[in-house]
């Protein structure tokens, strides 16, 4: 009698353990489910966007523009300067 008593005293407690090792791991998991979840609606909602892809064009734009016309104002002066600077360099031979 006293064993069949310690042995369901004991299954009680290991009973108690793993109803609260389990019910521990579900909301573990939960919390996993949730974060998870969160994650994907943060990255699903900013996939979404357009963002900022019309200013991006643009200062892509002005940059080519502002560099072609500074260009065009200083290629003749440029290439007088690159000129000059390989023919003093042949002079040195």
């Amino acid at each position: 009698m006293k064993i069949a008593k310690a042995f369901r005293s004991i299954l009680k407690r290991n009973q108690r353990f793993v109803a609260r090792s389990f019910i521990n791991a579900q909301m573990r998991i939960q919390g996993i489910r949730v974060r998870m979840q969160d994650r994907y609606v943060l990255c699903n909602s900013q996939s979404n966007e357009r963002g900022d892809v019309p200013g991006w064009v643009l200062v892509v734009l002005m940059t080519t523009g502002l560099v072609t016309a500074i260009w065009t104002i200083a290629a003749p002066r440029l290439t007088a300067i690159l000129r000059n600077a390989l023919d003093s360099m042949n002079g040195i031979r």
